[in-house]
């Protein structure tokens, strides 16, 4: 299948990896900055066959991809997977998938007035540890969830802000929630029930005076089953990343996904007994050089299995959406004072512009 990558920045080799791990046949990458595409194409040693294109749109059209990642700042997400689509591409678009409601939904329409498969990389979905978490929510081992905490505890500085000027920015990204936490986000939303009702938040930029958005998000999650869900989230971690922990508790059951990225079961407890929690913590354990995991190349890996067997992806553009929805519901919320209702019409991140400006 012939493959492209728009945006050659700080996550495009999982992208690279994960194409050629699925034999992927890559026909050409793009990216506004030259460098970035020789650098990519020497450190993954790319053929000579693959083309390297500054404008998408010229690539799209001269080289005619089946399948394009879209890689490039939050903010462009939107308008190039339309045009990818509408191009008659399948789609895989790095988290968020937009930065506003309105931008969402015209993805998810688009693909399917083209009939195309979107996929949104949330790729610790594919984690072993999440898969077997998964298992039992879908065997009800758990019996009635009561709530879940997704806790994201990671830090950034100046130097990582300063390598891509839209990071942090309202136009092009939103902060640490919409930016390093809505991996996790996504994991809570998915493992409890997926349909949230009603969020109350907090968001605060606490040290990064030098970003538009926030550096924490703390919120209360209601979901419409009657669970609950608690969502942290920051930036602001001395000295460096400390962690990524999902926790279930059930009537019957409580789990831990914890490590760098929730690569490790830590706990595990269930009532009915039906396998040894050390034998589970120590089979379903992964040790990644990054916080991006091993979750990409399985994702590719499924989405190839999709489009062959005309089926939805494991994570679709509408479990994107609901991601998305999620924190710009805690935006608003924080921003109003008072809880959000869900769904959400209409919320943009330009919304919030301003937002921190007074402190």
């Amino acid at each position: 299948m012939k493959y492209a990558l728009i945006g050659c920045g700080r996550i495009s080799p999982n992208h690279i990896m994960a194409a050629k791990n699925n034999g992927l046949e890559i026909v050409s990458i793009c990216d506004i900055d030259p460098k970035c595409m020789d650098d990519k194409v020497r450190k993954f040693d790319l053929p000579n066959s693959v083309k390297l294109y500054t404008d998408y749109k010229e690539m799209l059209t001269a080289e005619k991809p089946e399948l394009v990642a879209v890689a490039t700042e939050s903010g462009l997400h939107a308008d190039i997977a339309i045009d990818c689509i509408n191009a008659g591409c399948n789609v895989i678009i790095e988290k968020p998938i937009a930065l506003s409601i309105k931008d969402a939904d015209a993805i998810i329409a688009a693909a399917k007035e083209k009939g195309v498969k979107v996929c949104v990389n949330h790729q610790n979905r594919f984690n072993k540890s999440i898969q077997k978490i998964r298992e039992a929510v879908d065997k009800g081992r758990f019996g009635r969830l009561f709530h879940g905490t997704a806790h994201i505890r990671w830090a950034r500085d100046w130097e990582y802000y300063s390598r891509a000027k839209w990071r942090g920015t309202w136009a092009q990204d939103g902060g640490c929630l919409m930016n390093q936490c809505i991996h996790n986000i996504d994991l809570l939303i998915w493992m409890m029930g997926g349909e949230p009702m009603e969020v109350m938040a907090y968001t605060d930029r606490m040290k990064h005076d030098y970003i538009e958005a926030e550096d924490l998000g703390i919120a209360v999650v209601k979901f419409a089953n009657g669970s609950y869900g608690i969502i942290e989230g920051t930036t602001n971690v001395y000295p460096k990343n400390l962690e990524e922990t999902l926790y279930l508790f059930g009537e019957k059951g409580t789990v831990k996904a914890g490590g760098a990225s929730v690569n490790k079961i830590e706990e595990w407890a269930f009532s009915d007994a039906l396998d040894n929690a050390d034998e589970v913590k120590a089979a379903f354990c992964e040790n990644p050089p990054s916080v991006y995991g091993f979750g990409h190349t399985p994702l590719y890996a499924d989405v190839l299995n999709a489009i062959e067997n005309d089926r939805e992806p494991l994570v679709t553009a509408e479990d994107g959406k609901k991601a998305l929805e999620m924190v710009l519901a805690i935006y608003k919320s924080a921003a109003e004072g008072k809880p959000v209702q869900f769904p959400l019409t209409e919320c943009d991140t330009l919304d919030f512009s301003g937002r921190f400006d007074h402190e």
